[in-house]
């Protein structure tokens, strides 16, 4: 299985509560319902185990069955407007690509 890890922080001036608010209401709904997508998790950091900050307030986890056939499903003007909007808010994400062992 094809899993992206998606790391990454909120730009200076986005507010959490509307960030958080998209994640809910647009973003998971709609890339869950993708056919390309087994599941969509977002997930907020709270710190480190054992003490310290997190480097990263936020990290998306997205199962996949096939690279290529979410390519076409993020090709469609839907996704490419909540692509937009999620730049919008994210500070230079981080999506690396990973596989089960």
């Amino acid at each position: 299985m094809t899993r992206l890890v998606v790391l990454f922080n909120l730009k200076p001036g986005v507010n959490v509560a509307d960030y958080e608010k998209f994640a809910r209401e647009v973003d998971l709904p709609v890339v869950n319902a993708l056919p390309s997508v087994k599941k969509f998790e977002v997930l907020k950091a709270h710190g480190l185990f054992g003490g310290g900050d997190s480097p990263y307030q936020y990290i998306e986890i997205i199962d996949v069955h096939s690279l290529d056939a979410l390519g076409k499903d993020v090709s469609t003007e839907q996704i490419q407007k909540i692509a937009a909007t999620f730049r919008e808010m994210a500070e230079a994400p981080l999506f690396i690509v990973t596989s089960d062992l």
